[in-house]
């Protein structure tokens, strides 16, 4: 997997991707990640990248020309082969299944960093493959939203992780939020780690992870609960704890 980044902070941002997990992958040369700062890529001295918006508003836009030859730069290095992707409050949401998606398909992915108001319409309908977002907020810059997207994608990228098992069981992946995790000591505080994740009986912990996990999932995120695909075992375990729940609440 390669990954290029178009950034006004290209430094920032390949200090962070060349640390922990995703920089040892780069080492062992799994992933390929370049930076490349903006303003390397305009014609006039100040370096300048934004400029006024035709039609009045506040703030600055990113200009159309720079974001192309820095695009048009990368395109042609990789003998045209990129994904373009353009972080942006509009654009589709960043989810698992989106991250899945790009680790399958792709190969080579193009992000864009949105920044300022944002950016001439006329690169983005040429060059961008796809807008996406990470939440339904607005930050200053798109550094973060395309760290997010790198980082989610890069390590379902086989070998990046030690183990497929890494994510499946995590948050999302499966549809269901992950179960509580411990680790030593065994009481902390007075809180006392659940006998079952120390019975040995592996069949009666996957099925406590799983349940922790159903119950986690429908007490937390129940628009979540409505897609999973559940089996008749854990519907009535749902029903079950609800039941419970509302003796609770009515003996309250």
């Amino acid at each position: 997997m390669r990954i290029d980044i178009i950034s006004l902070f290209s430094d920032t941002l390949g200090d962070v991707l060349s640390e922990s997990i995703i920089g040892r992958a780069t080492e062992r040369g799994i992933l390929k990640i370049y930076c490349h700062q903006l303003r390397d890529y305009t014609l006039n001295k100040q370096k300048q990248v934004d400029d006024y918006p035709y039609g009045g508003g506040m703030g600055m836009i990113l200009a159309a020309d720079p974001l192309y030859r820095c695009w048009a730069h990368i395109k042609e290095e990789c003998d045209g082969s990129g994904y373009t992707i353009m972080t942006s409050p509009r654009g589709t949401k960043l989810v698992q299944s989106v991250a899945c998606r790009l680790a399958e398909e792709q190969n080579h992915l193009i992000l864009v960093c949105g920044h300022y108001e944002g950016v001439d319409e006329r690169f983005v309908e040429e060059c961008v493959d796809e807008e996406m977002s990470i939440g339904d907020f607005v930050m200053t810059g798109g550094e973060i939203a395309a760290l997010a997207i790198a980082d989610s994608v890069c390590r379902l990228i086989p070998g990046v992780l030690s183990s497929p098992e890494c994510y499946e069981n995590e948050s999302h992946y499966s549809g269901l939020l992950e179960h509580p995790q411990y680790t030593r000591p065994a009481e902390w505080h007075g809180k006392k780690v659940p006998d079952i994740l120390m019975s040995g009986n592996h069949g009666a912990i996957e099925q406590w992870k799983h349940e922790q996990s159903l119950e986690i999932t429908a007490t937390r995120r129940p628009d979540m609960i409505e897609k999973a695909a559940l089996n008749d075992k854990d519907r009535a375990f749902l029903k079950k704890i609800m039941q419970n729940t509302t003796k609770t609440d009515e003996n309250a």
